[in-house]
Formats: C-alpha cells, structure tokens, sequence
C-alpha cells in the first residue's frame, strides 16, 4: 500500500486516497485483512466514500448490503448470519446515505424490523444507577438495551427521516440517561451496586454522533463532549480515535490535531492488522459523518 512513516513521526500525507484507493477494489470488506466482508465494516466504507465525494462506489458497497438483507428486513453481521440483527442499523444509514430513492425498499423493511426488534426494559432497581425501563436497542433480541447498538438505532432513524418516532426520541432519551456523573458513557450501565463505572472513548462517541442536535439541559452533554476531548489524543487505539473524532465533529468540535493523529493511525493500521475496517472508520473521522 506504501504507507510511510519518519523517525520524526511525519506521515505520508497521501494516506486518504492509498486507503480509499485500496477499498475501492471490493465490493465488501471485513473487519480484518483477508477475512470475509461483514456488514457494519461495508457499511462504514460506504459512509467513507460518500463523505468523499466517491458516489458511485458507496453505491456498489450499499447494493452488497442490499444482497445481504434478508426477507424480514434484517442484515446480519456476515453472510450466512442473520442473527444478531444490530447491523441492520447501519445499513440503514449506509443506504439512505448513498442514494435514499434507489434503497427505499430496503430502507422500509429495515426500519419495520428495527421497530419490532428493540431492547428489553427491565424493573428499575437500586442496583442500577440508570433507568431501566427506557428502551433502545440491544446486540441481541430479548436483551437490554445498549449504548451503541441505541446510538446506531437512533441514527438509522435519523437517516430514514423518522427523527420524531416515538422509538428514536426514547433512544435518545437512553442515551441521555446512560451519561456519567463526570461525562461520557460506558458501554451500557452507569452504576452497579453502588459503583460508579468508567466512561469509554468509543461508545462515548458513538452516542455523541447519536445526540448532535440535542440538549438534556442539565449540562452532561457538555461534561461529555469535554470528557471525550480530553480523553484522546495520539496513543489512542485507531478505532476509538475514529469514533471520538466522529462524534466531537458531529458537535462541532474540531481538533487541530485530529489530521495528525488520523494519518498516524492509519500508518499504524498498515503495520500491524491492516484492518479494512479501520482504515475505513479513519478515513471516515477525516469527513465527518455524512447527513
């Protein structure tokens, strides 16, 4: 691929369009080098190549995703897998995204599936510092709801034009409860039997994606946006940067020196696992998320 990286620690400046040069030679990828394509990965190519100005190629990823919904409207994470359905959110966005008129079908199905599939709430309990009977969306059916598969929810939603269901609000609602005390959120409690748990870097981006455009009005999504800003920088893990930077971005938050850390990144990438799916998500985090 020609990745290259200095002893000073500059970095081949071209690394975009090697890595969209790269994807664009697939019709999938997957999640690490050589494997077999995968939903959520095709779908965050797909997302890069449009934030890109690549139209014509995020059509051909999302026709994939197309070949692999299944007749219930739901799209699992590999072929051959139609269970768990949490990709299905993804295609959703990834369709709407690349042409909302030609993937109307699929769009309709999936969003039917995602409305009849969504978490379980469960009886609120002094155990638990969130409120558990605010539903989202699960990885898997029958389950409680978590921060990213809601987050992903919510933006399928988003992207199908369907921001004032019922479903959507509630899943915002979630992911406005699940905040912590000191910012960000974990991966789906706030407290367990008294302790207050740690936030994370990627969900924590995720739902930001999720909440741009909204306000609790107490003041956490700020304490969130300030917790993620201060949480990543140039060691954090390629995956986490991508979405951090995702989310801040979707928020309006630009970091001078989000380009060097992406293009660092994806250097890293290169070397180690040359993950498609990564390099995507980075090539992504240089965008924005595309509306």
């Amino acid at each position: 691929m020609g990745w290259s990286c200095s002893g000073t620690g500059s970095f081949n400046v071209d690394w975009l369009s090697q890595t969209l040069d790269v994807l664009s030679k697939q019709p999938a990828i997957g999640y690490v080098a050589g494997a077999a394509p995968a939903a959520e990965p095709t779908a965050i190519a797909t997302l890069a190549f449009v934030a890109h100005g690549h139209n014509d190629i995020a059509v051909k990823m999302a026709e994939w995703l197309g070949k692999e919904q299944q007749t219930s409207g739901v799209v699992g994470v590999r072929s051959g897998e139609p269970a768990p359905g949490w990709p299905t959110s993804l295609a959703v966005v990834a369709w709407a995204t690349a042409d909302k008129q030609k993937f109307g079908s699929q769009i309709d199905s999936a969003v039917a599936w995602l409305l009849s599939h969504r978490g379980k709430a469960i009886d609120r309990s002094p155990d638990f510092g969130h409120n558990s009977e605010l539903v989202g969306w699960a990885y898997a059916e029958q389950t409680h709801s978590w921060v990213e598969p809601t987050a992903f929810g919510v933006l399928a939603l988003k992207a199908a034009g369907k921001a004032d269901d019922p479903a959507a609000r509630e899943g915002v609602a979630v992911l406005i409860d699940r905040q912590l005390p000191g910012g960000g959120l974990n991966y789906g409690n706030t407290e367990v039997l008294g302790q207050v748990l740690r936030s994370h870097v990627q969900p924590t981006g995720i739902a930001l994606l999720a909440l741009a455009g909204h306000n609790d009005g107490h003041g956490r999504l700020e304490k969130t946006i300030a917790w993620l800003k201060r949480s990543i920088g140039p060691e954090t893990t390629p995956q986490s940067l991508g979405w951090a930077i995702l989310g801040l971005k979707a928020h309006g938050v630009e970091l001078p020196q989000a380009g060097e850390w992406l293009a660092a990144a994806a250097a890293h990438v290169n070397q180690h696992d040359r993950s498609p799916h990564k390099l995507a998500l980075l090539a992504l985090a240089a965008k924005g998320w595309p509306t």
